[in-house]
């Protein structure tokens, strides 16, 4: 494991290349952490956004988001006092991974990163990312959406089918509906699945599905991201997200992982593609804060930020 001052040494070349002024843009918490943070410990969901010059985003996405360099994702790792990380494809680049790949490579061991890939993806191709240091795929389909239960299955039937035997895993970021309406199906993929943002779940409640995927995790058929709280609360400091935490948390710790979804971004309604959407301003140092109260005991939160992590990412 990389020293952090090594990690700050390392990470400049490809902040230039994403671009020098994506550091004054990506939010930096603003709050310490209130308790100590284990060594190992991994933020398990973050996007890096490249320079567009060489990073060019998908045309066929929803939102345009200022720069977030591995520069500024190195002051928030520093911030944190978290030792890994993990790199996860953002919607705006579609199947072209470059940028994503070049920050897991940049950022060397201490780093993983999740993909997102179709058919012309080749087998070569996916060889060269497990390299790298990919370790799975991500199906968004929240983002984008697409809240059909049916072509949600085939998504997952053929991702599953394209990484069985790579050790890797199908992350899904999707909302408990489709979860309750895929129940079945998870514990048949050959393969494992991490469910991003609480599940989907909403904070403010009145959602039956919610038992289903506790059931799930309970029976370890998939993982949980306890990650992007904003996301599902809307109350400040985001106090009715906690006993869907906690629940979480309870019902299978070993299953749970936890994210910041730096440097927040996402579509804002109105804004087309043309406008650059900024960036939620959330204080990282405060959402990682909040975990010591989900998970009070100190073993508990280094399973939580290492032990997991570090086997489901082969860290």
């Amino acid at each position: 494991m990389l020293s952090r001052r090594g990690v700050m040494r390392g990470a400049g070349s490809l902040a230039l290349t994403l671009g020098a002024g994506a550091h004054a843009q990506a939010p930096q918490p603003t709050t310490r952490p209130s308790f100590e943070v284990p060594p190992g410990a991994c933020d398990c969901h973050v996007h890096i956004i490249g320079d567009p010059k060489g990073y060019p985003m998908d045309p066929a996405r929803v939102y345009t988001p200022p720069g977030a360099s591995v520069d500024a994702l190195t002051s928030l790792q520093h911030a944190l006092r978290f030792d890994r990380v993990v790199v996860v494809q953002p919607s705006i680049y579609g199947t072209d991974n470059r940028c994503t790949l070049d920050a897991v490579r940049e950022l060397g061991p201490r780093a993983r990163g999740i993909a997102v890939i179709d058919d012309n993806v080749s087998d070569r191709e996916l060889d060269a990312m497990q390299r790298v240091g990919i370790r799975g795929v991500r199906l968004n389909l929240e983002t984008t959406g697409q809240a059909d239960p049916a072509a949600a299955r085939e998504k997952f039937w053929a991702a599953a089918a394209r990484i069985s035997g790579r050790d890797w895993h199908i992350q899904c970021y999707t909302r408990l509906p489709v979860i309750e309406a895929l129940k079945d199906e998870f514990g048949a993929l050959p393969v494992p699945v991490v469910l991003d943002h609480f599940g989907g779940a909403q904070a403010a409640g009145g959602q039956p599905s919610f038992s289903t995927l506790l059931r799930l995790l309970r029976t370890g058929v998939v993982y949980v991201k306890i990650s992007a709280v904003y996301r599902i609360s809307k109350q400040p400091g985001y106090a009715d997200a906690a006993p869907l935490a906690r629940a979480l948390i309870e019902a299978r710790p070993d299953r749970i992982l936890w994210g910041t979804d730096w440097p927040h971004t996402g579509r804002v309604p109105g804004r087309g593609i043309e406008d650059v959407t900024p960036f939620t301003p959330i204080d990282d140092g405060m959402t990682l804060n909040l975990l010591a109260s989900w998970a009070p005991d100190a073993a508990l939160r280094r399973q939580i930020l290492v032990d997991n992590p570090a086997r489901l990412y082969q860290f």
